[in-house]
């Protein structure tokens, strides 16, 4: 079992992945992509940030995000976007909760944001203005706020 599950929607950059499989292996969590990627995993780029992490995460890829949601693997699916009314530290995680995260480019399309309840959308502060934020970086933090809340206990 694993601490939480993240979901790369589209994901584009390879190192991104990669750093997210290497906080996937340091934080026990589990891995879903969400094709079409914009790379293919055997990617060099992909490899050198996911460096030797990669046996160790559970990485599972899906055709589409309803085939994803449709297995029902998880407790609590939460969607993180910038349009959340909520921010990410306002929301009590537990075991085997599961974050969904846009592709860098495009985010999350409006049908797939729409199928979500509203207390199920969250989001990162940034400054008026501003698009997004990095997102390797937007897990990492989600994750590890979602671990402090449970005193580390799943590490």
């Amino acid at each position: 079992m694993h601490s939480f599950g993240i979901v790369l929607f589209n994901p584009e950059i390879p190192p991104n992945t990669g750093n997210i499989i290497r906080l996937c292996a340091n934080t026990g969590c589990c891995l879903h992509l969400i094709e079409p990627m914009g790379f293919s995993l055997n990617e060099k780029s992909l490899r050198r940030a996911g460096m030797d992490y990669v046996k160790d995460v559970t990485i599972s890829i899906h055709e589409n995000i309803f085939d994803f949601l449709n297995k029902n693997l998880f407790s609590r699916y939460f969607i993180v976007t910038k349009y959340g009314k909520q921010t990410y530290t306002k929301k009590k995680y537990f075991k085997n909760d599961c974050f969904i995260f846009g592709s860098e480019s495009k985010g999350i399309p409006k049908d797939i944001l729409n199928e979500f309840e509203s207390q199920k959308k969250i989001s990162i502060p940034m400054i008026h203005g501003s698009r997004s934020l990095n997102l390797s970086n937007s897990v990492s933090i989600v994750v590890y706020e979602a671990l402090r809340q449970n005193k580390f206990q799943f590490l």
